[in-house]
């Protein structure tokens, strides 16, 4: 069974609560989920390491907007690691990447590109959400074709909608059969 990496930072919990959603599907699918985290804000967290990444045979990661950007955190932790691109050690993993907004147009869809470049750079094979995910084509609030978003609202207190989850799910089943594949 695969080894998959969700790696994330969640500053009000909804990216937190994206990431549970796909570690719980990952861990039902049967793969082996690590959980982690770029900073540990709670007790049960854990901080992730490059040895993290060496080991998974996949990668969910995902972070909240920051101007249509990936959270300081998260690129703080990408900026160190230059010896696993220089020893290929990422290549041809696959990913996805997931993100969530206070706003329908607070810059998920540009945060989801932003998160892919590092992917991108390590020759990891990134995976968008296909349009045959049904949830996709109805939703109102959260999802794209780069990856599961989410709209936690002005005050951050929107739940994960029916429809997110789907396709917080949708993602990782997706993740899960081609890591497996790869195997």
């Amino acid at each position: 069974m695969p080894t998959i990496l969700v790696l994330y930072h969640s500053s009000h919990g909804s990216v937190e609560s994206m990431a549970n959603e796909i570690a719980d599907t990952l861990s039902a699918q049967g793969a082996t989920v690590r959980l982690r985290t770029f900073v540990q804000k709670h007790p049960h967290d854990i901080v992730v390491t490059k040895q993290d990444l060496i080991e998974c045979d996949g990668l969910a990661f995902g972070t909240p907007t920051r101007f249509g950007m990936m959270a300081a955190q998260a690129k703080t932790f990408w900026e160190t690691t230059s010896d696993l691109w220089l020893k290929g050690q990422l290549i041809d993993k696959p990913a996805c990447v997931f993100s969530s907004s206070s706003s329908m147009h607070g810059g998920n869809e540009a945060t989801l590109l932003n998160l892919s470049l590092p992917l991108l750079h390590h020759g990891m094979m990134l995976m968008g959400v296909p349009y045959d995910v049904p949830e996709l084509l109805s939703t109102e609030s959260g999802g794209t074709p780069y990856g599961a978003t989410h709209v936690a609202g002005l005050d951050n207190s929107a739940q994960l909608t029916e429809t997110e989850v789907k396709i917080c799910r949708a993602v990782a089943v997706r993740l899960y059969k081609v890591a497996s594949k790869l195997l």
